[in-house]
């Protein structure tokens, strides 16, 4: 209470007491002039017990007056005060966490890939005696490509045509000796039928038919040997065409052909090269009328994937154009050293305006049953106890929330543990958000729903 107010209650008081004193004089003056007998008593009359009343009413009133307007005037100081405190806390936006909508968006990044690519090899030794195309020339599966100089290659078609004569002539000698060792087993087996049939008659001596019979025996086993002299001659003969075809085969490797259709991504070599069998690069040809690119997709949305779904790609140097495309196949298998699931999609480039190697970044475009709570990147607080939210409790006081993130979105991250749904959080903390921290929350629009 102030000094004024109690300096008003001394002057109400004092006025009291006077105007007690002074009806406490008259009461003794009238005692003191009444002329009657001792036994007859002063009785107040209306007209002063109607005063006394009032005065006690007034006493009463101006003792409520004095109590209620010091206390109405120290509850206006409170309220003053208590408005000059609020007017120093800090304005913070906040809203109520929400769940993400039912589309399951995954931007991943990945580079294009050729579906078909292949290194150019030289497939024969000699030097590069043309050279065809260039980078950047689309061919077709068989066109020429290059011409390769093989002088060596030649002489070794003369080897062996040269051998195959030769194999041809023992197997021709091999045959003719073969007819001649039948010939004389014929004639063996005819003079051993002879030399029997005159011993069964006791015209000749057993020793001279049992001759007779060894020697077809002999001769049986020489054209058995020579039947497989024969063998191994046309072995042989065959043989020498096979390495005469291969050589060949070998000599058609000189002129260097494409495998597919596709375009010349590089060239290696210039006319006049030493080129090596199976080492010399000569072009690399790729297929782009359809490209692919490799994602890794984390583990929270590998569930999500699935084979033809489908998937939008944007490229830095195509501004506000998109490709479309589709998931055509998955590892079914989680990478240990990263937890993430390999996904190929391919995009249709019938136009050619995709390169291979260019950087992209894919959109896998799907739905989830289970919807995540989502929160504004810009509510969430990284401090060193880890992410953190700014949480306003009933009473306007901030705490700090630990949360576990998830999958981060861009402009929004993926709250597993931590809040739920419907919490009131601060969408910009700042560094003034801490623990206990008064504020004056100010609400902001609902979160977007993709």
């Amino acid at each position: 209470m102030s000094y004024d107010d109690e300096n008003s209650r001394e002057s109400t008081e004092q006025l009291l007491r006077r105007e007690l004193a002074e009806l406490k004089q008259q009461l003794r003056a009238q005692r003191e002039g009444h002329a009657g007998p001792p036994e007859v008593r002063w009785r107040p009359s209306g007209v002063t017990i109607a005063s006394l009343v009032l005065g006690i009413v007034v006493l009463f009133a101006l003792l409520f007056i004095a109590g209620y307007v010091p206390l109405q005037r120290r509850d206006a100081t409170v309220r003053a005060e208590e408005a000059e405190r609020e007017k120093e806390l800090p304005r913070m936006e906040v809203m109520h966490v929400g769940r993400g909508g039912s589309a399951n968006e995954i931007r991943l990044p990945g580079t294009m890939q050729a579906v078909t690519e292949a290194p150019i090899m030289a497939r024969t030794d000699g030097y590069l005696k043309r050279r065809l195309v260039d980078i950047g020339d689309h061919v077709t599966a068989g066109e020429a490509l290059a011409e390769i100089d093989a002088p060596e290659l030649d002489h070794q078609l003369h080897q062996a045509e040269s051998a195959i004569a030769q194999a041809q002539a023992a197997a021709d000698q091999a045959q003719a000796n073969l007819e001649q060792g039948k010939a004389n087993r014929d004639l063996a087996r005819v003079n051993a039928d002879r030399w029997k049939s005159l011993y069964e008659k006791g015209l000749a001596p057993q020793q001279e038919s049992d001759q007779y019979q060894a020697q077809i025996v002999a001769l049986t086993a020489n054209v058995q040997a020579l039947e497989k002299a024969v063998a191994a001659q046309n072995s042989s003969v065959s043989g020498a065409k096979s390495n005469l075809a291969r050589l060949q085969e070998v000599q058609g490797y000189r002129l260097v052909k494409a495998p597919f259709d596709g375009v010349i991504t590089l060239r290696n070599i210039d006319i006049g090269a030493l080129v090596s069998t199976g080492s010399t690069l000569l072009f690399r040809i790729a297929q782009t009328e359809t490209l692919r690119t490799y994602v890794n997709v984390p583990q929270a949305g590998a569930n999500a994937v699935r084979v033809g779904q489908a998937a939008t790609i944007t490229a830095s140097n195509f501004p506000g154009r998109t490709f479309h495309g589709k998931v055509t196949r998955t590892a079914s298998a989680l990478d240990p050293s990263s937890r993430t699931l390999l996904v190929e999609v391919d995009v249709p480039n019938a136009d050619r305006a995709l390169l291979p190697g260019t950087y992209t970044e894919v959109t896998l475009a799907g739905a989830r049953p289970d919807l995540p709570i989502t929160v504004p990147a810009s509510a969430v607080i990284f401090r060193t106890d880890g992410a953190q939210v700014a949480v306003v409790q009933p009473d306007l006081t901030l705490h700090l929330q630990k949360i576990s993130v998830g999958r981060d979105y861009g402009d929004r991250l993926e709250v597993l543990q931590g809040v739920q749904e419907g919490t009131t959080i601060v969408t910009v903390p700042g560094d003034a958000a801490r623990d206990g921290a008064r504020i004056i929350p100010v609400e902001a629009d609902s979160p977007r729903k993709d």
